[in-house]
């Protein structure tokens, strides 16, 4: 396209229609004024015009190839595709022709095509920086780093001065996460081309990466002020705030980038992601739609979806969302192990073996393929979960802490739980009754909560059982840590840790002088900003300590807490209400089905084999679950009516419902933790197997702590002879029956007002040694 000296423009103008008011088909004064209107920005204008010039010579490839770059300027790039294919159609070997059709395809997502048609440009003009330039663009959308920044090179060594390949390296480099490279790349681009709003938004998404959101901010204004119609910097605006949780502000930067350029998926994407943060699961599916309509190969969509899937618990659903997910983009952090984790809610062990193997290999390879609280279910060691948290907390940007070393003297030690389930959840249901017995005197307990409310009892005991309570829910990381930091909190305890709705860039920012982690993910966060864990000698072993960062603290019975107040329902229930036979030994598993493994259940089906007449009661899930257990027990040999699928009920009937079942069957390497506590209380024992990791190891712990060690085994063999031997001399059950119900109320486990007593100690431990000056140590508590 010729360009026109900007001070003649308007000279230019008069002269053109001064010659097409004489002569109105001069076709060639028709192009060169659509030319000229096009360096006006006056688009629409320009279209006219060469929309005439078409008429009378559709021929001409130079007409329709000015035509192509307005229909670009117009976004309207299916139309401008289309007259780049008939321009080259007429003449094939323009260079220019190719690399802008290459453009189009670019924005069209259809890479591939796109470096074909730069290809081609190159081969006509060698030379033709701007084809390399374009052609880094391309290879970086399909993720070949290596030939982008290749291309990206050619490109400069053309032209030294082309701002545009340095940001294109930046983008790669941001791409690749590193960082530094990214901003020097983006900084060498400003100093060529200070106006380059590109470079700016570059800069703004790299900070956004590292959480620097004031950063962030900052160079997405500067792209914004110099190109205020940069759809892209209004999304990277909208993902800073819905990260910030400022989700009226997000949807408003989306909407605006929507208006600006409709087709751009990402700011659906990024509507989708903030409607799932807010529990909008219907608008997030219809959010993620409209992004995959545009980009079905968008694996971030995908993605969402899945994650959405997994919130309602349609994890069959979940699992085809994250395997479409990952056929696109197998490296997409976390993807991997919730890909595994949905399948293993379904009880889906197709290449099971092979798959766990292939993510603990990854891991170990230092890749972030799983979140850690996925990992804990998969068959891995204390060293594999140790690298998995290190990788995953190293992933995060490090945080500037808030509190420097500063002595509080208060009256009473203040201490501040931090819980996204502070409503009806196994966590509360075993914590609230400690919450109640704090010494008020000497303790001064905040809750805070970081996730969704309802109005159960639980919730309602536990908004008069703190002090203070705080709802956070909609308060970023930022906030909330100043909040802590300003309230001078003693000792903040995280009840959520990698779990949902985990906010470990709370404690990252460390508002607190001592910093816990407690019960509710139950492993090493693998971070330096958790100064205590709290465990038991079972949990964790003398032989473990060396796979957590956190010192330990070790309390003389249980690491679990247990309310005494939990209710059991007087309602009367039958065997036949429960859909359980009249007569046959009924064993149970209430786990998680994400804890039932093929080897678990193997040994399941042998022990039914061996006891007639029994049936295995386990909890209801979705169809897939129960279709694929079913056809487990049919390829082992057993008949799958002898599986009975418990519906979900309120836990006081549930726990009375456990009463009918003869034994409790748990699984590895992941036990029962809050359920084995419902189960023992409902006065039914359980038969586990310790594994080496902390989840391995709790409901050992538990039956330690109830004096009933004859139920803890340590081989597949001992755990199956066990069940069997019980199943068929109803004797010795009864002994363990009778056993636990003296122990019930006699023992540790289920004695709120001695372990809150335990707890306390515990705190007053970290709290001297703060302010003796020392750092953190393991702690034991006496008994």
């Amino acid at each position: 396209m010729t360009a026109f000296q900007t001070g003649k423009l308007n000279d230019a103008e008069r002269h053109f229609k001064e010659v097409l008011r004489h002569q109105p088909t001069h076709v060639a004064a028709l192009n060169l004024l659509s030319v000229l209107l096009t360096q006006l920005a006056r688009w629409a204008e320009a279209e006219t015009y060469i929309k005439s010039a078409i008429k009378l010579n559709p021929r001409s490839d130079a007409t329709l190839y000015n035509y192509g770059l307005i229909l670009k300027a117009l976004n309207r790039p299916s139309e401008a595709l289309e007259c780049f294919n008939q321009a080259l159609s007429i003449n094939a070997s323009v260079a220019e022709t190719w690399n802008n059709r290459g453009t189009i395809q670019n924005d069209l997502g259809r890479y591939d095509n796109a470096v074909a048609d730069f290809n081609k440009a190159i081969e006509i003009q060698p030379n033709y920086s701007d084809a390399f330039c374009n052609k880094g663009k391309s290879l970086a959308q399909l993720r070949h780093h290596g030939d982008a920044l290749a291309a990206y090179d050619r490109a400069l060594a053309l032209r030294p001065g082309m701002a545009e390949a340095w940001l294109g390296r930046g983008n790669v480099f941001t791409a690749l996460k590193r960082y530094d490279e990214a901003f020097a790349a983006y900084d060498k681009a400003l100093s060529l081309k200070p106006e380059l709003a590109e470079a700016w938004l570059g800069q703004g998404n790299a900070y956004s990466d590292l959480k620097r959101y004031d950063e962030a901010f900052t160079a997405h204004g500067r792209a914004l002020s110099l190109r205020p119609d940069l759809a892209e910097a209004w999304l990277g605006r909208g993902n800073v705030f819905t990260a910030l949780k400022r989700y009226d502000e997000a949807f408003a930067a989306y909407d605006k980038a929507l208006s600006l350029k409709p087709e751009l998926a990402e700011a659906w994407l990024g509507r989708g992601n903030a409607y799932n943060d807010l529990k909008r699961y219907d608008e997030a599916f219809t959010a993620h739609d409209r992004a995959l309509s545009l980009r079905p190969d968008l694996a971030e969509a995908w993605l969402g979806r899945g994650n959405v899937f997994t919130a309602l618990k349609r994890y069959d659903e979940a699992f085809a969302a994250y395997d479409k997910a990952i056929a696109l983009k197998p490296d997409l952090t976390g993807l991997e192990g919730y890909r595994l984790h949905a399948k293993m809610y379904s009880c889906d062990w197709k290449h099971f073996d092979v798959e766990c193997a292939h993510l603990i290999s990854s891991v170990r390879a230092g890749k972030l393929v799983t979140e850690p609280f996925q990992f804990l279910a998969v068959p891995s060691s204390s060293d594999d979960q140790l690298q998995c948290a290190r990788l995953w907390t190293a992933s995060a940007p490090r945080q500037k802490p808030l509190w420097h070393g500063e002595q509080y003297d208060h009256d009473k030690i203040r201490v501040a739980y931090i819980s996204a389930e502070f409503r009806e959840h196994p966590v509360t249901f075993l914590i609230a009754g400690m919450f109640e017995r704090h010494d008020k005197s000497r303790f001064d307990i905040t809750g805070i909560s970081i996730g969704p409310r309802d109005d159960s009892e639980v919730r309602r005991r536990l908004d008069v059982s703190f002090d203070h309570f705080i709802d956070a829910s909609s308060f970023s990381d930022d906030r909330t840590a100043g909040l802590i930091r300003s309230s001078e909190v003693d000792i903040l305890v995280d009840l959520t840790g990698f779990t949902a709705d985990a906010r470990m860039g709370i404690f990252a920012r460390r508002p607190a002088p001592t910093q816990v982690s407690y019960l509710g993910y139950l492993g090493t966060a693998g971070a330096d900003y958790l100064d205590y864990i709290i465990a038991d000698k079972i949990v964790i072993p003398e032989t473990q300590r060396d796979f957590y960062t956190e010192k330990i603290v070790f309390l003389p019975d249980s690491f679990q807490c247990t309310d005494r107040q939990r209710l059991i329902s007087g309602r009367p229930s039958t065997r036949a209400d429960a859909g359980l036979p009249n007569e046959g030994f009924v064993f149970c598993s209430f786990n998680a089905s994400y804890k039932v493994t093929p080897d678990v259940f193997e040994i399941w089906m042998r022990i039914l084999k061996q006891v007639d007449g029994s049936v295995l009661w386990v909890a209801a899930g979705s169809p897939t679950f129960e279709r694929n257990l079913r056809n487990e027990a049919a390829a082992r040999g057993v008949n799958a009516d002898r599986l009975i699928f418990a519906p979900r009920v309120p836990l006081p009937e549930h726990q009375a419902r456990i009463r009918m079942a003869d034994l409790f069957l748990d699984t590895l390497p992941y036990n029962a933790g809050a359920t084995a506590s419902d189960t023992l209380w409902a006065g039914v024992p359980i038969l586990t197997r310790i594994g080496d990791t902390f989840v391995g190891r709790m409901a050992a712990s538990l039956l330690n702590a109830i004096k009933l060690p004859e139920l803890i085994t340590t081989t597949r063999e001992a755990y199956e002879q066990i069940a069997i031997d019980l199943a068929k001399h109803p004797e010795r059950l009864a002994k363990i029956k009778n056993k636990l119900a003296e122990n019930l109320l006699t023992t540790p486990l289920f004695d709120t007002n001695l372990y809150t007593k335990h707890i306390e100690a515990a705190y007053t431990k970290m709290y001297e040694r703060r302010r003796a000056g020392l750092t953190p140590d393991h702690i034991v508590v006496p008994d």
